[in-house]
């Protein structure tokens, strides 16, 4: 008999199909199968907080904190109003065709009461809410909690350098399962992994960091929130992209972002003809440093290995050509364009692959890693495969603004870092801009 075991709130996890025999010996089993909990609980790294404060979590899922001072209505909305401003300062917005699901007017059940509102927090003209679309998001309490304050968060001050990163996080996929994608193949990351993740990220403590087997833009934001969430990583960028298995390319930052551009859907040739496309991305994505000119960060995951180097390199090579074409293209008409290319890159230093994407003349991608010993240009950590296949590469206007010897490699391993993959940083000057001046790069930086 085939049965199928719901997870906590229903929701559809990967591997929850048991097969159960017709005697208790047979149900005890140790070939039975059931689901792994979740690696972050549900309500896990949630913030609760009073309505007060409601305004500093926006576009988060938050419990939420106080008193309903009146419930009003107009002809499509009814209002939880926290506070006796008209418009109030904080709501829970309940929209007419979900009134139906509480078992007694608004005004009835919620006037004059304490309660806890859970809900995504939104804004309508610049005043947070939640919307309430089910009784369950709404608990009537004796008394308020203690709330603590909201920690103190990081932020990026434009300064004279900015820290950039790249890091393939080895499958941050969550227990969901989803139907449009092979996710089913690859369980959640373990527990003890997310945990070392966030470790080894607090302490590199980059401004921006492009990530690679990312499964969704979902698992990102609450790994953040819940382990990460005094970090600043409050900018996050991930486009869904074209692995099977449905891993993606990111980027988090502590710095606003401007235009992202994806290239998942351009076709470009094999070497015998034939079109292929990314098997990711090329992700690019524009940072906003306060006070300073923009860059842009590429973040790419090229082909691996998988399958065998004869039927990869052949794909991994027209990824190269494609992402050099797009750099001459853009370098002959502005050279001046300051553009860091960074990822896993799947292939050696003075492969074709790597040969290609660096390219010769003015135009070339420059390399930074000099300074790091031959035995420490490690990083994929798992032996026997010992290399250096990460990369942080520049511009050639970049590369003027690298801060000479902050070229890193954070060495380790999944049991120490969360990754079979070591992080790469690097650290940039960035020029000032003047009140009403030219950017100060120009003075010769």
């Amino acid at each position: 008999m085939l049965v199928y075991v719901l997870p906590p709130k229903n929701r559809p996890t990967k591997r929850t199909w048991v097969v159960l025999g017709l005697s208790l010996s047979l149900f005890t089993s140790a070939n039975v199968a059931f689901p792994d909990p979740s690696p972050i609980a549900d309500d896990e790294g949630r913030p609760r907080i009073s309505w007060e404060e409601a305004g500093q979590i926006v576009d988060r899922d938050a419990f939420v904190f106080g008193k309903v001072i009146s419930v009003t209505s107009t002809k499509s909305n009814h209002f939880l109003n926290f506070d006796s401003n008209k418009p109030a300062k904080f709501v829970g917005v309940v929209r007419d065709e979900f009134v139906s699901h509480f078992s007694a007017p608004l005004k009835d059940m919620y006037e004059g009461k304490l309660v806890q509102i859970r809900g995504f927090v939104s804004t309508y003209q610049g005043r947070p809410q939640i919307y309430v679309r089910d009784p369950s998001q709404v608990k009537i309490l004796d008394a308020l909690p203690q709330t603590k304050p909201l920690p103190p968060v990081k932020g990026f001050i434009s300064q004279e350098t900015i820290t950039v990163a790249t890091f393939n996080v080895l499958n941050l996929f969550d227990d969901v399962d989803d139907p449009y994608v092979g996710d089913e193949t690859t369980k959640a990351k373990p527990r003890e992994e997310l945990e070392r993740l966030a470790d080894t990220l607090r302490k590199m403590d980059a401004d921006v960091v492009g990530l690679q087997e990312v499964e969704n833009r979902g698992i990102l934001r609450r790994f953040l929130e819940t382990f990460l969430p005094d970090m600043g990583y409050r900018y996050v960028e991930l486009m869904e992209a074209n692995d099977v298995r449905g891993i993606d390319v990111a980027l988090i930052s502590r710095v606003p972002l401007g235009i992202v551009r994806s290239h998942r859907h351009v076709a470009f040739s094999l070497s015998e003809g034939s079109k292929t496309n990314f098997e990711r991305d090329l992700l690019s994505v524009e940072i906003l440093p306060h006070g300073a000119p923009s860059f842009e960060m590429w973040v790419v995951h090229l082909k691996s290995n998988f399958e065998g180097r004869e039927y990869a390199e052949p794909i991994r090579r027209a990824e190269a050509a494609y992402i050099r074409q797009v750099l001459d293209e853009r370098l002959s008409k502005q050279p001046e364009a300051r553009i860091l290319l960074c990822g896993d890159f799947n292939d050696v230093w003075d492969s074709p692959t790597l040969k290609t994407i660096v390219g010769t003349g003015v135009s070339a991608m420059r390399s930074l890693f000099q300074g790091i010993p031959e035995d420490k240009r490690i990083t994929y950590n798992q032996p026997p495969y010992l290399t250096m296949i990460d990369f942080v590469l520049a511009s050639p206007a970049m590369a003027e603004r690298f801060v000479e010897g902050s070229y890193n490699i954070v060495h380790g391993s999944p049991d120490t870092t969360g990754s079979d993959h070591n992080a790469v940083l690097a650290r940039f000057r960035i020029a000032k801009v003047k009140d009403g001046g030219a950017d100060s790069s120009s003075k010769g930086e």
